[in-house]
């Protein structure tokens, strides 16, 4: 459409869910009365399909507009169509982040009540029970040392099924700390690389990350023969990248296990990309793009 206003913008009617949205299908309101931008409603077959918004100041006359809009009006029917299959496909991913983001919450949230309460009960425990062992005769001193014992095995447990529900450090100091730690303890020659910015990111987006390398680098450990490791992340306003490459047999694939599969869809509910490049015997390549606008 050609009109001499280069931000003129056309927007479609969903009648479905009593909203405008643009050709991508993302929401969007009609200028306010008064405001320099003006609207004009398009109709086809006497039923509204959507709305042009233009510059009053380039386009004075909205009769110009509306003539433009009959014109377009089939076209914009059409195209009302592929808007509303976007917009379903919007409203999906965010229900399926806002699942995600639910669910790290509950993560945490468990997390913290583990270690902040039972794990703490369990270490009270112990120290009880190794008092009285030094303190009592026997058999009782017997009994409270295998107590004691019990406590501590529990508490190593438990400690190791909070690190699987969320490590402490990440939820502490963030991801790239957390990132770090995990590849100091990993039994291969490893090179790590990380962002000069240590800036905050969203919590959900921190948490598909870290799993993600640490789903990558429990695969090159224990399942690819890889004699070296090399994780990188990088990360501008926008976006962050991993990418978690091994030199093992290769033949990885999405839909052998569940665990690269649950990381691939924890990826794509929060709108970023998950690759996988691993032909046989050349290693393989784990790739994650991350949206992380605030």
């Amino acid at each position: 459409m050609t009109l001499g206003d280069p931000s003129l913008q056309l927007l479609f009617w969903l009648p479905a869910q009593g909203r405008h949205t643009d050709a991508a299908g993302t929401s969007a309101v009609l200028p306010e009365e008064g405001a320099p931008r003006k609207a004009v409603e398009v109709e086809s077959a006497g039923e509204r399909v959507g709305a042009i918004v233009y510059d009053a100041v380039v386009l004075p006359d909205p009769a110009l507009v509306r003539a433009a809009g009959r014109v377009v009006a089939l076209a914009m029917e059409r195209e009302r169509l592929t808007a509303e299959l976007l917009a379903g496909r919007a409203a999906l991913r965010e229900s399926r982040a806002r699942i995600v983001e639910s669910g790290d919450l509950e993560r945490r949230r468990l997390a913290h009540d583990l270690h902040d309460g039972l794990q703490a009960h369990l270490v009270v425990l112990a120290l009880r029970a190794g008092q009285l062992a030094v303190r009592a005769a026997p058999p009782l001193a017997e009994q409270a040392e295998a107590v004691r014992a019990d406590a501590e095995t529990a508490i190593t447990e438990l400690r190791g099924l909070v690190h699987g529900i969320l490590p402490a450090l990440l939820a502490q100091r963030g991801l790239f700390a957390a990132v770090q730690e995990l590849v100091d303890r990993i039994p291969l020659p490893s090179t790590l690389s990380l962002p000069a910015d240590d800036t905050a990111l969203p919590a959900a987006v921190e948490t598909a990350a870290y799993f993600s390398v640490a789903e990558a680098v429990a695969n090159a450990v224990k399942h690819a023969g890889a004699q070296k490791l090399w994780v990188t992340l990088t990360h501008d306003s926008r976006r962050l990248g991993i990418e978690v490459r091994d030199d093992g047999v290769g033949g990885a694939h999405l839909d052998r296990g569940s665990g690269l599969r649950g990381i691939a869809d924890r990826v794509e509910a929060l709108g970023g990309r998950l690759s996988l490049a691993s032909p046989p015997g050349q290693g393989t390549r784990l790739c994650v793009e991350l949206p992380c606008e605030s």
